[in-house]
């Protein structure tokens, strides 16, 4: 009895995957200028008057001194958070990529082809998670208008005129606190008497710390992105029965289809070198604390921002670390470059390329016209393509 012919999948003979149109460039252009547009519209966002929240005059939280140096000022944040990763990203793809696991003999135009693209889609990750904190700090920052830790030294408040500027709080007839003006009493920022509106403007803007979401957001996308590369992940075996839990000597118990020299661990210093911009986005977002910018909540809650928004961008553009072997998820497909349509599964194949069963529809809907010639060819689900050299996955 003759072998069941293998399931077939039609494959345009157009442009082949992994060669680059002007649609497919013009799309990631247009990436690169969302991000762009959007990091505008956050800086906007930034610089816009706060709205200033009431305030107590004897609040002991907001009574620290304004510091005139900064541990890390801006510029230095800058530096670390975006200058670095950029600089290092750049090196180990370039460098290092794609590594001892290509072929001899393969075109150093493929070679570069990988290079390039890792580090493409490197920064375009870095540049997501940069943005994505940016615009979400900023944007939150003049919302609330919390007062910084340092707000009563930027705003030298006219105490002499204290009534005057009252709008909320306990009154001292109601408490019987009598001459304990201010105890209890919320005034408005028009008591403030600094005419430098930057410095007193930036006093309401503690929550959340925007140096503490940009260093997370660069510094941990950075870790990210090392220990995919030099494949520092957690080793974890799940136990076919859960005895390892309850036995006093676990390692004695048989295991079966784990192979655990696999699961060797690569040496430390890749581990210190994974975990150093960790460090330093601790250090970073620390240093408001004792430099009085930022409330405790606020940088944590800033913190939380960036580990967001860099995990999230990571894995946007990158294969999970214990899978990937430190590789990015390729190109989209020339055709759906801008829109994949719905019903969809994935950007990555062509509009006519279908290699998962239960997708006759689609292939259906996709079959060449009655009377016109086929611009396609048959290609077995293996990948089996008769004549047909094999394509390259860049």
């Amino acid at each position: 009895m003759p072998e069941s012919p293998a399931p077939y999948a039609r494959r345009s003979t157009r442009p082949r995957r992994g060669h680059w149109t002007p649609s497919l460039i013009g799309s990631y252009v247009f990436d690169w200028f969302v991000l762009a547009v959007a990091g505008g519209i956050a800086t906007v966002l930034g610089v816009v008057e706060p709205n200033k929240r009431p305030f107590s005059v004897l609040d002991p939280n907001i009574s620290f001194p304004f510091t005139e140096h900064e541990t890390v000022p801006m510029w230095l944040a800058a530096i670390i958070a975006v200058g670095v990763p950029i600089i290092i990203i750049a090196a180990v793809c370039l460098v290092l990529v794609p590594g001892n696991t290509v072929p001899k003999g393969t075109p150093k135009s493929l070679v570069w082809k990988r290079k390039l693209w890792e580090l493409h889609v490197g920064y375009l990750g870095l540049a997501l998670a940069h943005v994505g904190a940016f615009f979400i700090t900023n944007g939150m920052k003049n919302m609330f208008g919390k007062p910084r830790p340092d707000l009563l030294s930027r705003c030298q408040p006219d105490l002499d005129n204290i009534q005057n500027y009252i709008v909320g709080g306990t009154f001292p007839g109601i408490t019987g606190l009598t001459g304990a003006t201010g105890f209890g009493q919320l005034v408005s920022a028009n008591i403030c008497k600094n005419t430098d509106s930057h410095t007193l403007d930036d006093g309401f803007r503690s929550y959340p710390s925007g140096h503490s979401s940009s260093a997370a957001a660069g510094l941990i996308y950075l870790s990210l992105f090392l220990a995919s590369k030099f494949a520092v992940t957690v080793p974890f075996v799940a136990s076919d029965n859960g005895a390892e839990s309850h036995s006093a000597f676990p390692s004695r118990l048989q295991k079966s289809g784990v192979d655990y020299e696999v699961l060797c661990r690569p040496p430390i210093y890749l581990l210190t070198i994974v975990v150093l911009p960790w460090f330093a986005s601790i250090f970073i977002a620390g240093s408001r604390w004792f430099d009085f910018r930022h409330h405790g909540f606020d940088i944590l809650f800033g913190y939380m921002i960036g580990i967001f928004t860099s995990i999230f961008a990571f894995r946007y553009y990158h294969l999970p670390i214990r899978q990937g072997a430190g590789w990015a998820w390729g190109p989209r497909s020339h055709d759906k470059a801008w829109w994949s349509g719905v019903g969809s599964y994935s950007y990555a194949t062509e509009k006519g390329d279908f290699i998962r069963a239960g997708d006759e529809e689609e292939a259906y809907m996709s079959r060449p016209v009655a009377g016109q010639a086929s611009s396609t060819q048959y290609v077995s689900k293996a990948g089996s393509n008769e004549g047909a050299e094999p394509e390259p996955r860049f």
